[in-house]
């Protein structure tokens, strides 16, 4: 497992921008993919969006196709979520995952999929 940092959460208004990163903490790792979840209180952690390393495959929910993109920094392992247009139902922890087992187009919308999991950022959208 590899411990995993998010930065870039903070309190924007409807209709703002952020960019979320996620980055290893100590060194650089290889993995398969690496996903975006969200869990806001009293609710169970979703899917948000994912990436592959190699090829840089994307998947997105349906909530935030359109607005969010995912894009990652092979050479840093770093990952970054460019959230435009944000909604109060979009504030939440959002938390990055890493896992290096090739997965497909529905398992790697899963929690169960990853193996290492940053401490989350709070991202909060304000009407």
């Amino acid at each position: 497992q590899v411990q995993l940092v998010e930065s870039g959460g903070g309190l924007v208004q409807a209709g703002e921008s952020l960019r979320l990163s996620c980055a290893p903490s100590g060194r650089t790792f290889s993995s398969y993919a690496l996903g975006w979840f969200r869990q806001a209180p009293g609710k169970e952690r979703e899917f948000v969006a994912a990436i592959t390393w190699i090829g840089g495959r994307t998947y997105y929910a349906d909530a935030v196709n359109g607005r969010f993109t995912i894009s990652r920094e092979n050479a840093k392992s770093t990952a970054y979520l460019q959230m435009n247009s944000l909604k109060p139902e979009d504030t939440a922890i959002y938390y990055c995952a890493a896992t290096g087992v090739a997965v497909n187009s529905r398992v790697i919308r899963t929690t169960r999929t990853y193996e290492s999991w940053g401490q989350g950022t709070q991202v909060t959208v304000s009407t």
